[in-house]
């Protein structure tokens, strides 16, 4: 990437408020009310804990999303390392003070909520090499020297965050990671490099693994090797986007869901659910929302002027994408089941306290990117 300079440029604010990017904005918002929604009928139509809870967080979120939209992407660019190495400590600490969940160890109390650090760093790693490779040339990306500070930024937190374990978000991370890397103009013959390596070493992988993370392998291979088991979650979510057909059951109407058929419906498996109420073309109309808001991501990126805006543009949406591939793959029975929450609609309140910031900074990159005076 070309250097880009960064300097002091003073929007008043009724200028930065008409700089915003209204559309992103009313899709990030259209999003969280569908939420509403589908966390309601997680519960049967009653306005419980899940609910209340989600609609808080989200109009919270929401409310710090407006405000970091507004700062500086200057910013983000003088703390983009201080913001990752404070996220890698939370990593850290985790390992001493965390709290132990179904097996997990991955959330420090905050005594207001409990913050899980992996889900914030999935954006301050994107941060972090975005602040990296903007200073250096496309020629260079790929040098040894150059390699060696990405390298221990990707497999520092992975390594910490698979050993809570947290195998889903962990691979999450160093996808979200390897694409800025990608974007930055890193040769492909190493990338090609890279994913023998990977290959080749995927058996020794395997082996370290949890025995439960090595049953969601089997199962995804064959389910219904323990259809009451180990397979009845992938099993019951595909019977239930099958039965949605073209138009759904109807909202509130989700007999796999209200059963009590399907489980973790309010988090992972949400598009189940959504898939089942309101059938393929309901799903499709979210897959397009989606996909507005990752082309809205990447026409920012293409507006901004500066290199650190326009990569981390690129990279954010990139890894929006996998996030919302990912999710989906998994409830359809594409991927095993590894824990991937779906942006804004799954209940989770790291996962959508980072979302916000990354939707945060993009607004930034909006607002302050788009002058040629940066």
């Amino acid at each position: 990437m070309q250097t880009t300079n960064f300097r002091n440029y003073n929007l008043s604010f009724k200028e930065r408020i008409l700089l915003l990017d209204f559309q992103l904005f009313f899709l990030i918002l259209l999003l969280g009310v569908i939420s509403f929604f589908a966390m309601y009928s997680t519960e049967r139509g009653n306005f419980e804990y899940y609910t209340q809870s989600h609609i808080y967080r989200f109009f919270i979120f929401f409310l710090i999303f407006i405000i970091l939209s507004f700062l500086n992407i200057n910013f983000w660019l003088k703390f983009a390392y201080v913001l990752y190495f404070i996220i890698l400590l939370l990593l850290v600490g985790v390992d001493f003070f965390g709290i132990t969940a179904s097996g997990s160890k991955r959330w420090i109390s905050l005594f207001v909520f409990n913050l899980q650090p992996s889900e914030l760093m999935k954006i301050s790693l994107i941060i972090f090499l975005a602040r990296y490779y903007y200073k250096i040339t496309t020629d260079d990306v790929s040098k040894i020297k150059h390699t060696i500070i990405p390298l221990f930024a990707l497999f520092i937190p992975f390594a910490l965050i698979i050993t809570q374990p947290d195998l889903g978000t962990a691979v999450l991370v160093l996808a979200g990671g390897l694409a800025v890397v990608w974007l930055s103009g890193f040769k492909i013959k190493y990338f090609m490099f890279f994913f023998a390596t990977l290959m080749c070493l995927m058996p020794v992988a395997i082996s370290f693994l949890k025995p439960y993370q090595k049953l969601r392998i089997l199962t995804f291979l064959n389910p219904e090797r323990d259809p009451l088991g180990a397979g009845y979650q992938i099993i019951q979510s595909k019977i239930a986007i099958g039965s949605g057909g073209i138009t759904g059951k109807g909202y509130l109407n989700g007999s796999q869901s209200y059963l009590d058929y399907l489980p973790e419906k309010h988090t992972d498996f949400i598009f189940t659910l959504f898939s089942e109420e309101f059938g393929f073309l309901g799903s499709t109309l979210l897959l397009i929302i989606y996909a507005l808001i990752i082309y809205r991501i990447i026409k920012i990126g293409s507006e901004c002027k500066n290199n650190f805006g326009k990569l981390y543009c690129y990279g954010f949406a990139t890894s929006f994408f996998i996030y919302v591939a990912v999710n989906m793959m998994m409830v359809l029975g594409l991927l095993p089941i590894v824990g991937a929450p779906l942006p804004i609609m799954s209940y989770g309140g790291s996962s959508m306290l980072s979302i916000m910031i990354a939707f945060s900074i993009v607004m930034s990159c909006k607002i302050h990117g788009s002058s040629r005076d940066l």
